[in-house]
């Protein structure tokens, strides 16, 4: 470039003079100075121009070579999956072959080992049955030797017999003969006699069996189960008050309108009625429920009440004479016995409604009758007025199945009746088959399951005995059964017995009780253990 300037301006300068030279140099010098810095700016601007276009050629290359190598990587990917999968397959088709083997195997050990546990099983049996077998054959071993024991006694006894019969006479062994006869004819006879007495005993006993078990049979009944205790069950525990009225004049007019005694007392919601007659009983409980109804307690109505309900009781004891009349196909008899029948319907024994057992003893000594060739009309008579006294006990002396002969024998029954009546409990002889009949139906209709409730007698036993389970535990202080026996309450000591050992001891004896007692309905058992801490100040 240089070259290019110098030769641009050597000939303006040889030919130009010296001043016009000088100017001109100098122009030409700042020319060359400024084409010099342009050509300089120009180089660095293409060169920057360049650089430029290199950077975004390069920039394109390595976004290039980006997405080349994202195309790659993807690639590498899928084909590394597609890999993995088929080798997966592979080793499952290797290991599938291999699992069949193995569970075919655990299924061959598991057979080995049930054959196993069963040929054990096996020789356990035969090793016991074995053993048994020893001990048998040790005890026929044993038997065996005492038999041969007994045999050579027995030789031994023989052989002095017979040295005793060759010492003896013709006479002698006669009569030692005869006299051996005799003692045998003599016990041969006995026990001929004694077979045939219990032959005759045993056929009495499987003809009387065959009898009462016929007629129980072809008599169905329900069971019993109704409570002897009258109450009336209060809608509040005001209506006491009510019932009391002022200075107790309610409750007196209504126990001298009834003649029975009403007990109030701390239980909620109860009144009790307590009376000898039961007819008292019903009318008093029906007219108190009549008055709990009406809700107007005073003397004027309570008089009003109970004479209202008399007349329904008295309609409903010839009706109840009447239905049992009806039921057992009974005619003849006086409307006076009639009515007396009814009121037993509110008589109970031990629980067993009276007119329900007379009705059910008609049936069974009818039945009785029948299998016997007699008359069932007149078993059935008997059996329904057998207990007809118990309606009239409680106010005339003396044992109701006399009291029930006379009433009968006042109103014309038969001398056979009057006399199975009385003799049904042993009062007098009898004097005919059928009083036997009635004496053997009153006790079928008495003693089957469900007919009467337990004695007095047997109900304290099963309390003393609740108590006495409940006592037998160590640690126990008291127990009292309660609720009618329903629940019994123990008492422990607390330095004895921890809550956690007393509530073991309230299962304990539950369980107890259970195994050991008979009970209807359920029994709760209540341990109490608390510690009092008591001081006194002076």
């Amino acid at each position: 470039m240089q070259v290019d300037i110098q030769s641009a301006l050597l000939p303006g300068i040889i030919g130009a003079p010296i001043g016009t030279m000088q100017v001109d140099l100098t122009l030409a010098l700042l020319m060359g100075v400024i084409g010099a810095l342009l050509g300089y700016l120009a180089g660095i601007i293409m060169s920057r121009i360049r650089a430029t276009a290199a950077e975004v050629n390069a920039e394109k290359i390595i976004a290039n070579a980006n997405r080349e190598a994202e195309v790659i990587r993807k690639d590498a990917s899928v084909e590394a999956k597609d890999t993995v999968i088929r080798v997966r397959e592979v080793f499952e088709e290797k290991t599938s072959d291999k699992r069949k083997e193995l569970s075919a195997l655990e299924d061959r050990i598991s057979a080995r080992e049930a054959n196993l546990e069963r040929k054990v099983s096996m020789i356990e049996k035969k090793e016991d049955s074995i053993d048994a077998r020893i001990a048998e054959i040790e005890e026929r071993k044993q038997e065996n030797l005492d038999r041969e024991k007994k045999l050579e006694q027995l030789n031994t006894e023989q052989r002095s017999m017979l040295q005793q019969v060759a010492s003896m006479t013709e006479n002698q062994a006669r009569q030692t003969l005869l006299s051996e006869l005799e003692v045998d004819l003599a016990h041969d006879s006995a026990r001929l006699v004694r077979h045939a007495q219990d032959r005759a005993k045993e056929d009495a006993e499987k003809n009387a069996r065959k009898v009462i078990a016929t007629a129980i049979e072809r008599y169905a009944a329900d069971q019993v189960g109704e409570t002897t205790t009258c109450s009336v069950v209060l809608p509040n525990d005001e209506m006491k008050g009510r019932i009391i009225g002022r200075e107790g004049r309610n409750i007196r007019s209504l126990e001298a309108a009834v003649g029975v005694n009403i007990l109030i007392d701390d239980t909620p919601e109860i009144v009790v009625i307590s009376g000898f007659d039961p007819l008292r009983r019903e009318i008093a409980r029906r007219s108190l429920e009549a008055l709990i109804n009406d809700g107007r307690i005073h003397p004027a109505r309570i008089e009003e009440i109970v004479s209202k309900t008399e007349a329904e009781v008295d309609l409903l004891v010839r009706q109840a004479g009447d239905d049992a009349n009806y039921e057992l196909k009974l005619a003849g008899l006086a409307p006076e016995i009639t009515c007396t029948l009814g009121r037993l319907k509110f008589r109970y024994s031990y629980g067993q409604n009276v007119l329900s057992h007379s009705v059910e003893m008609g049936h069974i000594m009818g039945m009785m009758a029948s299998e016997l060739g007699l008359d069932p009309v007149v078993g059935r008579r008997i059996g329904l007025l057998h207990d007809i006294g118990k309606a009239l006990d409680h106010s005339i002396e003396g044992s109701h199945a006399i009291i029930g002969a006379d009433l009968i024998r006042k109103h014309g029954e038969s001398g056979t009746v009057v006399n199975a009546v009385a003799a049904h409990h042993n009062d007098v002889e009898p004097e005919s088959i059928y009083a036997i009949l009635t004496k053997a139906a009153d006790a079928i209709t008495a003693s089957r399951p469900g007919a009467r409730s337990e004695t007095t007698d047997l109900y304290i036993q099963r309390l003393e005995k609740l108590e006495r389970i409940a006592n037998s535990f160590s640690g126990v202080d008291k127990s009292y059964a309660i609720q009618a026996g329903r629940e019994v309450r123990v008492i422990v000591a607390p330095k004895k017995i921890s809550d956690g050992e007393a509530a073991q001891m309230a299962r304990n004896i539950c369980k107890q009780v259970e195994s050991e007692l008979e009970y209807p309905g359920q029994i709760k058992v209540t341990v109490v253990r608390e510690t009092r801490c008591v001081e006194y100040a002076r």
